[in-house]
């Protein structure tokens, strides 16, 4: 059987571009059970309160809801549990001097295919007040 080419958006966060004003994006790959790939690839995902935190050197991905596969049996996994994602050391440092220092925090803002791997891309953003996002609905109904 070929390998999968290109990418396939399994489930996107629109909700984070509306709380949070996003800085930064970099990809990360996901430690997933089988069961959790099978549901993906049938397109079922929730990412609306994922957040990624890092801790002792290590980036993990809290509240993002896979559903339970249906064909699976007693192997399935459960549907919010943690997980690891896969960075560089480099890149994992210079997430924790950002989120440390200046008060942002990690947000999935999308979880797709790559080439037969699953991904996720997250954001690096600071959260939003209610006047800050009146604002950008001014901006964009005057855009309009």
């Amino acid at each position: 059987m070929a390998r999968e080419q290109g990418r396939k958006v399994i489930a996107r966060n629109r909700r984070a571009f509306h709380d949070y004003a996003i800085e930064d994006t970099l990809e990360a790959g996901l430690v997933l059970t089988g069961t959790e790939v099978k549901s993906l690839r049938e397109g079922r995902a929730s990412l609306t309160d994922g957040f990624a935190q890092i801790i002792d050197g290590e980036v993990w991905l809290y509240n993002v809801h896979i559903p339970e596969y249906i064909s699976g049996t007693w192997t399935n996994h459960t549907p919010r549990r943690i997980r690891k994602l896969l960075l560089h050391r480099k890149e994992i440092d210079r997430l924790a001097a950002k989120t440390t220092e200046q008060g942002l925090t990690l947000i999935p803002l999308e979880l797709y295919f790559k080439d037969g791997n699953v991904k996720v891309e997250l954001g690096v953003g600071r959260g939003k007040r209610t006047y800050d996002k009146r604002q950008d609905l001014a901006k964009r109904d005057a855009a309009r």
